[in-house]
């Protein structure tokens, strides 16, 4: 794909004072994009309009989609511009979940109590496998799935829960999380050595040997995916030009 002319900037959305958009960001700067880093859960402001950003990532947080906490509120609402202008947007965990709320979906536990919190199978659909492909584990951390809205097409699955990648349009949710760097997962599992004890996680020596097991796979679906979405992001942004 083409590296853009001038640096133009991806908005991304955190919700903790120390979050990190991990590898994924990385591979964004080296592509050669800048990275509007905004927390509208301390107050920054989420634009009006997506004129000035070639797309949006929301990334995950230990909170619900359900919380009725003004910033949830106000996320899952914003999602309707990038929705409305046709701008590329993705969604990883918690952002997905929000979108799929946002497009009519539920965001609800599982129905056994599981989780999954640690590295699990997927498996692409026949409209993933046509976009790229897929890593056969990817990392997970999370209690709360969603249903998969009218009008949305289901790209992978899991064993678990089984909505894990959908799109509407030039718009993508994740389930799992593909920018997970080595010290991210060592700060997880240790800030949130609790939820080991949950049904179905997996205990922490199996999440650390499989970031080593896994991440070369990851790594590589990761840039490919990132690849056809920046791409499409040009055709869109073309399209949006000449309207």
């Amino acid at each position: 794909m083409s590296i853009p002319s001038a640096r133009e900037k991806i908005l991304v959305v955190l919700h903790q004072e120390h979050s990190s958009p991990g590898k994924l960001g990385q591979m964004l700067l080296a592509k050669g994009f800048d990275l509007d880093v905004r927390r509208p859960r301390f107050g920054d402001p989420l634009p009006e309009t997506m004129a000035g950003h070639a797309g949006a990532i929301i990334f995950g947080g230990p909170m619900s989609a359900n919380d009725p906490d003004a910033y949830i509120r106000r996320e899952t609402d914003w999602i309707g511009v990038p929705l409305a202008e046709g701008a590329p947007f993705l969604g990883i965990c918690l952002g997905a979940q929000m979108m799929a709320k946002h497009l009519g979906g539920t965001v609800t536990s599982h129905c056994d109590g599981c989780c999954e919190i640690g590295f699990y199978r997927l498996q692409a659909t026949a409209a993933g496998r046509a976009l790229c492909d897929w890593p056969a584990m990817v990392y997970q951390w999370h209690r709360e799935g969603f249903t998969l809205p009218a009008g949305c097409e289901l790209l992978a699955r899991g064993e678990v829960f089984e909505n894990q990648a959908y799109r509407c349009g030039p718009a993508f949710g994740l389930q799992f999380h593909s920018e997970l760097t080595y010290a991210m997962a060592c700060r997880w599992t240790v800030r949130g050595a609790e939820r080991f004890a949950l049904p179905m996680a997996q205990p922490r020596r199996e999440h650390m040997a499989g970031w080593f097991r896994y991440d070369p796979a990851v790594r590589a679906w990761l840039g490919n995916f990132l690849d056809v979405w920046l791409a499409q992001d040009c055709r869109d942004r073309e399209r949006r030009r000449a309207a």
